[in-house]
């Protein structure tokens, strides 16, 4: 499955909540491609004030506009929005129901929401849990990233399916990205900063993950009935 074969159907957006949109990437190329009006959350002041300037530089503050607020928690009404987007932040969120809850609550009836994030591989149909050796990883992601505990593609299904949400599919991207883990280790290895070296030294674990099949990139779509 594509990115064009989940955006081309869709109608074209007016409104669009980027949620957990860093220095505001994904918002300006939301915009750019739609003509809609994009709104961004990040829980970080410093990205918000970046992707700010960021989209003065490229001429889309009249589209444009970042604050900083809680995804579990949006600043927004009911139904707000007619594309609901969020990309690598699903990893982050510490209560996966209230996420996708909360993405669903400011979707507007009929729209689309898509969900890019890492998860662990499904559990097969005689597992209950992952194997001991494959927690042990996560742990220590989890422990070098500041995160909480993984799902899987499967796991987002299940509360998609328990909030109503229509039309839900998911694909494995991990084969895109696979140049990702490689190069993001040689490019922080270049830089200076505890944290940044904290995170150089954990990103081999993301790699052997990737490798193992124990990590996947995956893309959830969904639709808020109508």
């Amino acid at each position: 499955m594509s990115f064009a074969s989940i955006a081309d159907p869709l109608k074209k957006p007016k409104r669009i909540v980027d949620v957990g949109c860093g220095i505001g990437g994904s918002s300006r190329y939301l915009a750019k491609k739609y003509g809609a009006q994009v709104n961004g959350i990040t829980l970080s002041p410093v990205q918000a004030k970046r992707a700010q300037e960021l989209a003065e530089v490229e001429q889309l503050s009249d589209l444009v506009s970042f604050q900083v607020a809680d995804a579990l928690d949006q600043p927004f009404p009911d139904g707000q929005f007619d594309l609901v987007w969020s990309m690598e932040s699903g990893e982050h969120m510490p209560g996966k129901e209230k996420f996708v809850s909360e993405l669903a609550r400011v979707a507007a009836p009929g729209s689309t929401i898509i969900i890019v994030t890492w998860c662990h591989r499904d559990l097969l149909p005689s597992e209950k849990e992952l194997k001991p050796n494959e927690i042990n990883l996560l742990n220590k992601i989890c422990d070098a990233y500041y995160l909480p505990n993984w799902c899987s593609a499967a796991d987002y299904v299940h509360i998609a399916s328990s909030l109503m949400l229509q039309d839900i599919r998911t694909a494995d991207w991990s084969e895109n990205v696979a140049p990702f883990w490689p190069a993001v280790i040689r490019s922080a290895l270049t830089l200076r900063g505890w944290k940044t070296i904290r995170g150089a030294f954990a990103m081999p674990l993301m790699n052997q993950g990737y490798k193992k099949g124990l990590i996947k990139f995956v893309i959830l779509t969904c639709r808020k009935p109508e």
